[in-house]
């Protein structure tokens, strides 16, 4: 979702890259709640953190979205990079219905979109 918010939000500002530490899946339930606002993200791929270290990718900014219960496992880049760190709740934990999870995933999403657009106004 973030890398998504980004790319619309700062149009080619940034050069945006999104990765985990465990690439799978997409979430259904992110896929749901931006669909619902006209971003489509069904087709995007999960891609390694890894991948991009071992291809020697160089950034000015690495910006962890980890769940702050996971924030120790968030991946970390060498070099002169700005690290920037926003905890925000990983709906693939949520435990409930799927309507409770679908809003969970919402206010997540708007919780995102708000920093995002806050950041950028920094920048």
């Amino acid at each position: 979702m973030a890398e998504a918010f980004l790319k619309q939000l700062a149009g080619d500002k940034f050069e945006v890259e999104s990765a985990g530490l465990e690439p799978g899946k997409l979430n259904p339930l992110a896929v749901e709640v931006m669909k619902e606002i006209g971003i489509d993200i069904f087709g995007n791929k999960t891609k390694s953190v890894f991948a991009f270290y071992k291809a020697g990718k160089n950034y000015d900014y690495v910006i962890t979205v980890c769940d702050e219960s996971q924030s120790g496992q968030c991946p970390v880049f060498p070099g002169g990079v700005q690290r920037l760190h926003w905890g925000f709740d990983d709906p693939a934990s949520f435990q409930s219905s799927w309507g409770d999870k679908i809003e969970k995933t919402r206010a997540v999403r708007d919780k995102i979109k708000a920093k995002i657009i806050d950041w950028l106004k920094l920048c």
